[in-house]
């Protein structure tokens, strides 16, 4: 093996120090793809590689330092244009090559298991905590996750058109005052998934957006067969058959809570203006779930960034990320504002089960009701909140949202997010976890 090459001193200069970085790192994958790939590798020749990638990381991180905004600013030309996080990270690898993969290198390693995987996604986390730290640049980037998703005006013109949009993978419905978000991932009990992603954001964008609606629902499909046949499932949470088998790239955490779950909680940005609860303005709705069955990881998430929930008796909510080996995005940062801080780390540390029908169940749920009834409680939710007008009720939801997660909190968290999540994804943890808790060796999927 050869002798690792020292990392370049950046020296403040963003020409010279792109070009000595960029050799750097070419030099360590030159190296890095004279050894077998990750499953033939014996312990000295993990060690070695391990050693690289470690090497070239902290190398990422003292360029990143000193070059983030300089960085960001000509990806987005002086923060004059709008550039959302997937298309991002990929500029960022060719303005300066070696510093985040190239979209051909996560395509092939998306090819593999999770467990074979060298991880050069977590260059991508180490390139958006940098842009996430950076007040500026980082707010830049949280109002460009909130925007509508291009495909959504045309999204929103076949909704008023016909009443109804079927996305795949999500549906929306308008009942009475509501525009309903339907879950539909069926094989996986409406879990989260790449499949879904995309489309269960285009569906927020189209409820916030429906002007013939005052409120809306986000609630889960019925799920047409095995042991849960003819119930709706709110949410399964990630689909960690899919994770296990490499099909999460690193980029869906990201995605999804700067943009779905954000949106639901902060609405949608204009472009014009900042998304800042004081000095900016949002295109929002009051947000109700309706939580039949179960809540489970990413469902649990979204309650607490949701406005209303209504929950069946026999309902119950989990956080189990820690089984999984992953942080449960912004669950650390809201659930204790709900239950507390002594069960908010029960659930995230140590599996807790919520049941919707106990004491700290309804500090999240605000309604519990009896099986079979949920269609007329929505109904009758939606009357009431819309009774007297949603204006005073955003305004009021603005005003509780700026005590409570004020945009500049949700930023710095997400900066730390960014870089501890894409650790745990290509952690041995992860994958020993999937084997131990969830069998996934054994899923097919």
């Amino acid at each position: 093996m050869d002798s690792l090459v020292s990392a370049p001193v950046a020296n403040g200069d963003f020409a010279a120090d792109a070009a000595g970085f960029s050799a750097y790192w070419h030099s360590v994958k030159e190296q890095l793809g004279r050894l077998p790939a990750k499953p033939r590798r014996d312990p000295t020749q993990h060690e070695a590689a391990e050693s690289l990638k470690h090497a070239a990381r902290e190398a990422r991180f003292v360029f990143l330092r000193r070059h983030a905004r300089t960085l960001y600013d000509r990806l987005t030309d002086g923060r004059a244009k709008f550039v959302r996080v997937e298309r991002l990270v990929y500029d960022a690898a060719t303005v300066v090559p070696g510093l985040a993969p190239a979209r051909t290198e996560v395509t092939t390693e998306a090819e593999l298991r999770q467990a074979d995987k060298d991880g050069c996604e977590i260059d991508q986390g180490i390139l958006c905590n940098q842009f996430l730290a950076d007040p500026e640049c980082g707010l830049h980037l949280c109002h460009a996750m909130l925007l509508p998703r291009e495909e959504s005006p045309d999204a929103l013109a076949k909704f008023q058109r016909d009443g109804r949009l079927d996305l795949g993978h999500a549906r929306v419905e308008r009942q009475g005052k509501a525009a309903v978000l339907l879950l539909a991932n069926p094989r996986f009990l409406n879990s989260e998934d790449a499949a879904t992603q995309p489309m269960t954001e285009i569906g927020a964008d189209v409820c916030i957006l429906d002007r013939e609606s005052e409120v809306a629902v986000l609630r889960g499909d019925v799920v047409p067969q095995g042991k849960y046949a003819g119930r709706r499932v709110y949410n399964a949470g990630i689909n960690l058959t899919h994770l296990y088998w490499g099909k999460i790239p690193f980029l869906w955490f990201l995605i999804r809570d700067l943009g779905f779950v954000n949106k639901l909680f902060r609405g949608l940005a204009r472009s014009d203006v900042s998304p800042d609860e004081v000095s900016g303005d949002s295109i929002e709705k009051l947000w109700i779930s309706a939580v039949e069955t179960f809540a489970i990881g990413g469902g649990c998430q979204i309650l607490l960034a949701t406005d209303f929930n209504i929950a069946e008796r026999d309902a119950y909510m989990t956080l189990p990320a820690r089984k999984e080996g992953i942080i449960p995005a912004m669950a650390n940062l809201r659930m204790s504002r709900f239950v507390g801080d002594r069960i908010t780390r029960q659930a995230i540390m140590y599996e807790r089960r919520i049941d919707c029908d106990s004491d700290v169940g309804r500090n999240i749920c605000d309604e519990v009701i009896e099986p079979g009834t949920m269609d007329a409680t929505v109904n009758r939710v939606v009357d009431r909140l819309t009774g007297s007008g949603v204006v005073g009720a955003i305004g009021n939801r603005r005003a509780l949202r700026l005590a409570a997660e004020p945009i500049d909190l949700f930023r710095r968290y997400a900066a730390l997010y960014a870089r501890e999540q894409a650790y745990c994804h290509f952690s041995p943890a992860l994958i020993s976890n999937l084997e131990l808790f969830w069998n996934a060796q054994h899923r097919r999927a």
